[in-house]
Formats: structure tokens, C-alpha cells, sequence
């Protein structure tokens, strides 16, 4: 696979990688021996970033469009997104609210879903249609 895809199945920024990994695609196996036994470099990177968008916003509690409306729009590192943990902006509460919301809406579809589906099935009789 391309390095770019590595990277991103590996959850670094690949600019932030050895020349040697960008330089060259990478195996499955080799993907996989990076998966099984990370060495220094990635665990490294993994720890203490800079992190790529998805992870940022994974890490900040929100969606990528939400690090894109706060402004955020160069990779963070670890130091980083805990100081804007501790300290959060007005956007960073907002948007963390908003993806509360949108987990609640989720599960409360997916809760309604079950439900007319368990109707379905008891109106059926159990039968398979």
C-alpha cells in the first residue's frame, strides 16, 4: 500500500514519519509487523503526535468539520490538545456539545430502529419474509 495509506491506517500524520517509510509502499506484512510491534518512532509519533486531523478530533471529543470551524487546521501535538482540554475555548464547548447531541440522536435512532424492527418480526409471527 501507499505510504499515505499506512500512515492513515496507523493513525500518524505521514509527515511526521522516517524518510524510509515515506520513501517506499509498504507491505501488507510489514503493516502488519508495524501493527503487532510498533517500534520506538511510531510509538512515539502515536504518544506525543503531531496528530493527523482525525485523531486530533477523535482526541478533542469532536467531528473534523468541528476542529475546521474552531480554526484548527494544522496537525497538534499531544501537549497540545491536553492544554486545550484543560483550558477549553468557547468553540471547543460548543462543538463538544454538538457531538454529544449527535451520539444522543444516534442511539436514540438506532434504539427506534430495534424497536420497529422487533414490531416487524412479532407481527410476522416470526416467520422470515
Amino acid at each position: 500500500m501507499k505510504p499515505e495509506t499506512a500512515a492513515k491506517k496507523l493513525g500518524v500524520l505521514l509527515e511526521a514519519t522516517p524518510e524510509e517509510f515515506r520513501s517506499a509502499p509498504v507491505t501488507r506484512d510489514e503493516y502488519n509487523a508495524l501493527q503487532a510491534d510498533p517500534p520506538e518512532w511510531l510509538q512515539t509519533l502515536r504518544r506525543e503526535g503531531p496528530h493527523p486531523r482525525p485523531v486530533v478530533a477523535a482526541k478533542l471529543g469532536i467531528s473534523n468539520s468541528g476542529l475546521a470551524r474552531g480554526g484548527i487546521t494544522e496537525p497538534l501535538t499531544t501537549a497540545e490538545i491536553k492544554a486545550l482540554l484543560a483550558a477549553p475555548p468557547e468553540w471547543l464547548v460548543r462543538e463538544r456539545a454538538t457531538q454529544a447531541e449527535v451520539r444522543a440522536e444516534k442511539l436514540r435512532v438506532a434504539d427506534r430502529d430495534r424497536g420497529r424492527a422487533a414490531m416487524r418480526e412479532a407481527e410476522s409471527g416470526g416467520r422470515g419474509r
